[in-house]
């Protein structure tokens, strides 16, 4: 129900001041009290609102009124006016000086203050200075409110104007004005289609210059955010370009080329050329694949030579835990100890992690210094806990910060670690922006050892760094095909390589860890997820319920993950009187409940208890972290999340919107993480979706068992389904390139990679 109302701002109930984030109490001139909940810039108790927005009863606060638009107006009466120039806004001007300047010039309180400021001097306690600081104050408060109007006049949503106006202050109503698509640059969360609204309702012309700058920009960043590319072709940026513009970009050649030329000496964008095709990249991926490239050439080279009888010391390796070597194996120990930059990559069960390990121990015995590293904390964690080493998230090893909504690294080329070496494990996962924060931190001279499978899904973000560097062919590639973790009845390993083969799984009834029921039917298919995850798995396993990970391809359906997480929140924790609960938009977050983080917030506080007895505190956590909500604090909008390294996180009301339950995850999200149990649904899909690659990780996420739910015919189609989404990238070729450079100047090394 839609609801306008105009009232006193009585209480701050509570507000984020980096956002605007506001639940207000609101005295209506009807007499009644209501609720509002918004984003606001700068307010105070005595404000006078109009507020216009949407009816909601919240479960456990009640009705209130979510603000969708609100216009700010001068208070009128002693008691209104006495409380906003008393509210604290105003440096200086308490509850005495504001009944004081009342006392003199009533209703016309604000003309005075407005027109004609040296009049407050006549107040007694006013000097003619103070009365300047009055009127500054007021002014800056109306002209914050009145930009925020100017926003909202062109339908632009409450929080995004208090977005806007953050971002541009004093200078808002004309950098708006002038140019809407600056917001796609400088505002998060902004896209072509809601800068192109804006400018279309200001009366900005189709064929402007500014908007085919937008659509470049914008089709550049885009893709890279969502399909990992760090280029386009110039065909294709002209096809998205035209499609988003509803213009044909062929009939505005002079200007189009214009727009880039301007674009490549800002530098915003740079233009070059693969095999004769003309190609465009934003000028930050360029240079950061560049620099990548720099820098792991030349760390493979500057390598220093350790004097070591490497044989020896892995005999004894092998005597002291028991084992083996494979040929494939031995010869990636040697790599790692002898050459600057060595990947390692290879499937389950092929010896990854004990090649890290014997790695460590006879680096570690020669008093090499060592750090180890994985793109996500249960990658991390599960690195550490096979190893014995301590291992940290790459963000962790490199020390960020929160600086507004950027991140910055302590260790950086002006202040490189301290280590000799460092092994970065499930590097699939890693994007160009990590990798190039992490090489610049090092050392000449430092050793790196990447391990990841190359048959993974790639990073999330943009680039394709393994798969790059192993193409490049330039860089010690050590292929693990030898599988070892396997026992008689056990089927996991196995069944994942025969996956990755594009063969049919075997499904043996003694099998203790792989198991497939078959149905097409979409609604068995999550009636019997729930039944394995709260009955028959933990049963089978002495698993908990919360221990056991449902992984999906698509998050809609009947089957998804969002009506997943909903069925099993109801069988896993239900609703009871006494436990708390917290609605946000569709989705109930109540104590007990596993949550994950979706997106990096870098400037979220957080507490660590360590084992040791130490307590930490920080900022930061990032997509894909999960943790279980223990505690709600009503009264003042707090959510506890407990994450799996033993941070707990508190989250206001404004950034639950950044979790999302967890008892079901995409198979996406689930990268760099590994769970005892996992229940994988098999619905059919597009099959840019629906193929090998997403059930291969899937499969490889589970330790001790995976339960294959849904159809034999779709089980069948992604093991033969080989479409992986090919993305434009340029790190192989500058590894080729830079690799040339080098050999020219300094010589040829061989750097003999091979497949044992």
């Amino acid at each position: 129900m839609q609801l306008e109302v105009k009232g006193t701002v009585a209480n701050i109930i509570y507000r984020n001041e980096e956002n605007g984030y506001t639940v207000l109490s609101l005295d209506t001139t009807d007499g009644d009290d209501i609720v509002c909940v918004g984003s606001f810039p700068t307010l105070s108790v005595g404000t006078v609102l109009q507020a216009q927005g949407k009816v909601a009863v919240h479960k456990q606060y009640g009705e209130q009124l979510q603000v969708e638009t609100y216009k700010v107006c001068d208070p009128t009466n002693k008691e209104g006016i006495v409380k906003y120039l008393s509210s604290g806004l105003i440096r200086g001007v308490g509850e005495k000086t504001a009944t004081n300047i009342y006392a003199m010039f009533g209703e016309d309180t604000f003309g005075v203050i407005e027109n004609n400021p040296a009049a407050l001097a006549k107040v007694k306690g006013i000097s003619m200075r103070k009365a300047m600081e009055i009127s500054n104050a007021v002014a800056e408060l109306k002209d914050m409110q009145n930009q925020i109007m100017f926003l909202q006049s062109y339908g632009i949503s409450v929080n995004l104007s208090v977005k806007i106006y953050n971002m541009y202050k004093e200078q808002t109503k004309r950098t708006v004005s002038e140019n809407p698509y600056k917001l796609i640059d400088d505002i998060d969360g902004v896209g072509f289609l809601t800068a192109d609204k804006i400018a279309q309702s200001m009366g900005h012309v189709n064929d402007s210059a500014f908007r085919v700058r937008a659509s470049i920009v914008y089709s550049l960043k885009d893709s890279a955010e969502k399909q990992g590319n760090t280029f386009l072709y110039f065909d294709d940026l002209m096809q998205r370009c035209s499609a988003l513009l509803g213009l044909n970009l062929e009939d505005y050649g002079e200007m189009v080329e214009n727009t880039i030329t301007k674009l490549v000496l800002e530098p915003t964008i740079k233009v070059f050329q693969v095999d004769g095709v003309r190609c465009v990249a934003l000028s930050r991926y360029y240079a950061l694949e560049k620099s990548i490239a720099s820098r792991l050439i030349r760390l493979n080279r500057d390598a220093k030579r350790i004097m070591m009888d490497v044989d020896s010391l892995v005999a004894n390796f092998e005597k002291v835990h028991n084992i083996s070597f494979h040929a494939s194996q031995l010869g990636a120990v040697k790599s790692a100890l002898i050459n600057g930059v060595t990947v390692i990559t290879g499937g389950p069960g092929t010896g990854k992690t004990t090649i890290i390990k014997c790695i460590a121990e006879i680096l570690g015995a020669h008093g090499l210094r060592l750090e180890f590293c994985a793109p996500t904390g249960r990658a991390a964690k599960r690195m550490a806990q096979s190893t014995g080493k301590d291992a940290k998230t790459i963000h962790r090893l490199l020390g960020y910060e929160a600086q507004g909504d950027r991140m910055v690294f302590k260790y950086n080329r002006n202040n490189p670690l301290s280590c000799d070496v460092v092994v970065v494990d499930e590097l699939s996962m890693v994007d160009v922006s990590v990798m190039y924060s992490l090489l610049q931190a090092l050392n000449n001279g430092t050793r790196i050892v990447l391990v990841g499978d190359k048959d993974q899904l790639p990073s999330v973000g943009a680039g394709n760094v393994l798969a790059d560097v192993i193409r490049s062919g330039v860089i010690e590639i050590r292929y693990l095909t030898h599988i070892y973790r396997q026992s008689e009845d056990s089927l996991i390993v196995s069944n994942a390589h025969l996956i990755n083969k594009g063969k049919m799984p075997e499904f043996n009834n003694h099998s203790k860890d792989f198991f497939f029921i078959n149905t097409d039917d979409v609604g068995v298919v999550a009636s019997t997820t729930v039944q394995l995850v709260t009955k028959r798995l933990p049963n089978f396993t002495k698993l908990q319920p919360k221990e056991i990970q449902v992984l999906g391809a698509l998050k809609g359906g009947i089957s998804g993950v969002e009506n997943l997480n909903s069925l099993l929140q109801k069988a896993i924790n239900p609703p009871m009187y006494g436990k708390h609960e917290v609605a946000v938009g569709k989705s109930i977050f109540r104590v007990g409940d596993k949550v994950m983080q979706t997106v990096n917030n870098y400037q979220l506080a957080y507490v660590k208890y360590n084992e040791d007895g130490t307590v930490e505190q920080g900022e930061g956590v990032f997509n894909g972290d999960i943790g279980y909500v223990q505690k709600i604090d009503r009264a003042n909008g707090i959510v506890e999340v407990a994450f799996d390294d033993n941070r707990i996180a508190s989250y206001g009301e404004h950034e639950l919107s950044d979790l999302q339950l967890a008892y079901a995850i995409t198979i996406h999200k689930s990268q760099g993480s590994e769970f005892d149990a996992a229940v994988v649904t098999l619905v059919n899909g597009p099959p840019t979706i629906i193929n090998k690659n997403l059930l291969y990780t899937a499969i490889t996420r589970a330790k001790k068992a995976v339960v294959l739910v849904g159809s034999k015919r779709v089980l069948a189609m992604m093991i033969h389904n080989n479409y992986i989404a090919t993305r434009t990238t340029n790190l192989m070729r500058f590894l080729q390139e830079e690799n040339g450079s080098f050999n020219k100047y300094f010589g040829v090394f061989s750097t003999d990679s091979a497949e044992d």
